[in-house]
This record gives C-alpha cells, structure tokens and sequence, in this order.
C-alpha cells in the first residue's frame, strides 16, 4: 500500500485490501473513500469487504464508484463534500489513485489556482496536466 498526501487531510492510494486497514487506521485517518467500481476487483476487494473492514477499525468508509463517464460535476462536489464532511484525514483510493486525484482536482478550482492543484497533484505522483485546460475554465468561470 502506498498513501500519497495531497494535502494535510487528503490522501490517496492504489487499490487497498483488507490487510491494509489497520496501517490505515494507525496512520490517523478518519475516514475511506473508495473511488473504484466493484467490476474491476475480485471479491476480496470489493467495497464490502473493505468497508466492512474499515468500519470495524473505527472508520468511517464511503463509496463513490468512479469511471471517465461518471466524473460528472455532481459527483466532484459529492466527493469534495465526502472528504471534508468528517473531522480529519481522509485517504481515497482506486486502482491507480489517479481518478482520486483527478476528483480531488477538479473540486478545488474556486479556491485554488490551476498551477496550486497541479502542483500538489504532482508532488503526490500524478502528473495531471492535461487537466489543465478544465482547471483553467473551471476557476475562471468560478470567480
């Protein structure tokens, strides 16, 4: 498991199991968001078996199934609203941990600039440039 910190209470990572439930939880974090549809995973880390795991280490867990066609305007402010609606660090998760980042990205563009979110992206390990153009218009249109 490697969790990569985009921000204090933002974290990301590839595809957890349920093994790596107590590291997660002895890391600090407060709360789980699984951000990849069950299709992709065998049974063993699907959502309910990592919830349930989670759950059990005294966490919160969320799910949010995300693909290119669901990464929809309602489902970046529900993300957003997933990590910030619990008292501390929030660790997202996917297959890569790109579509966390991405989601993570694309929710901050009232009040980030586009160079301060790709910056934290990048040092997280995700190069997300071609976002740029979407960041630009997004935090344009914002304000």
């Amino acid at each position: 498991m490697e969790i990569r910190p985009i921000t204090p209470r933002y974290a990301v990572s590839p595809q957890i199991t349920v093994e790596d439930v107590p590291a997660i939880a002895a890391a600090g974090f407060v709360k789980v968001i699984c951000n990849r549809p069950n299709t992709e995973v065998p049974p063993t880390m699907q959502s309910d078996a990592i919830g349930q795991a989670v759950r059990a280490a005294g966490m919160e867990y969320e799910v949010l199934e995300l693909t290119h066609q669901t990464m929809t305007p309602g489902n970046v402010a529900l993300q957003r609203e997933l990590a910030e609606s619990c008292s501390g660090p929030v660790l997202a998760y996917c297959a890569s941990g790109t579509r966390c980042s991405v989601v993570w990205a694309l929710g901050q563009c009232d009040h980030m600039s586009a160079d301060e979110i790709l910056e934290a992206t990048t040092k997280a390990g995700y190069m997300l440039d071609n976002l740029r153009p979407a960041l630009e218009h997004m935090h344009g249109s914002d304000g």
